[in-house]
């Protein structure tokens, strides 16, 4: 009984180890469901009823949702609903600048003209914070 008690620990620390996903993906969907609540508290209606655009919100460093397939040619809206910080938004490889920045309750729109995964950084973010997404954009036209 005492070798399972000392083992115990190094058991869960080597499944941590191994999965570190299981708890990050819980807290990522935590932080988006956040991300959603604030969304409606700004805006009096959930993220899913904007018209004509598919809507990724900004919250506390992350995208979310923070991997995302539209159809070519869907623009995508990226809004602050941060409190304090102010986020950019760059298509990596697109060839368009780097964003103005967004303040809290301001977004950022742009439309997917050329199909493939988009790898998208916050421009301030993107190195200290990891916040960095990936958009796949389909070849079937909306």
């Amino acid at each position: 009984m005492m070798q399972i008690t000392k083992t115990l620990p190094a058991f869960l620390i080597a499944c941590a180890v191994a999965f570190p996903a299981l708890a990050t993906d819980d807290d990522k969907t935590k932080l988006c469901a956040e991300a959603e609540e604030r969304y409606v508290e700004l805006f009096g209606h959930p993220s899913s009823e904007e018209e004509g655009v598919t809507v990724v919100t900004m919250y506390k460093y992350s995208f979310c949702p923070a991997e995302l397939t539209v159809p070519l040619g869907t623009t995508v809206r990226w809004v602050n609903v941060d409190k304090r910080t102010s986020h950019s938004v760059i298509v990596k490889d697109s060839g368009t600048p780097e964003s103005d920045r967004a303040f809290p309750e301001e977004f950022i729109e742009f439309t997917f003209l050329t199909d493939g995964p988009q790898e998208i950084l916050c421009g301030p973010h993107w190195e200290t914070q990891e916040m960095i997404s990936r958009i796949t954009v389909d070849t079937v036209e909306n």
